[in-house]
């Protein structure tokens, strides 16, 4: 099994997620090459709670112009996953 940190990169701060939360889903950004298993084990060390359901999203790279010199760019893509938990269980960012 991989290390909690290399699965786990960073929680996902977004207007999306906040609304989520208030469901009992956390979103994280995850490593490309992680599986449901590995986030919820990840999820389960890190926080001691233990996920309901673990669902993954591929993000996809997108090609982006630059304003000042007309050159092609790619933005980053990604993965990441949405933690659901039980009622009563929450995951404190500090």
């Amino acid at each position: 099994m991989k290390h909690s940190s290399h699965i786990l990169l960073s929680p996902r701060i977004t207007e999306k997620g906040a609304l989520l939360s208030q469901h009992n889903c956390w979103v994280f950004n995850v490593a490309p090459s992680a599986s449901k298993r590995d986030v919820a084990e990840a999820v389960r060390a890190v926080y001691n709670v233990r996920p309901r359901k673990v669902t993954l999203a591929a993000l996809p790279t997108k090609t982006r112009v630059t304003r000042g010199t007309n050159r092609m760019g790619v933005s980053g893509g990604g993965k990441k996953a949405y933690v659901y938990l039980k009622q009563g269980d929450t995951i404190e960012f500090a």
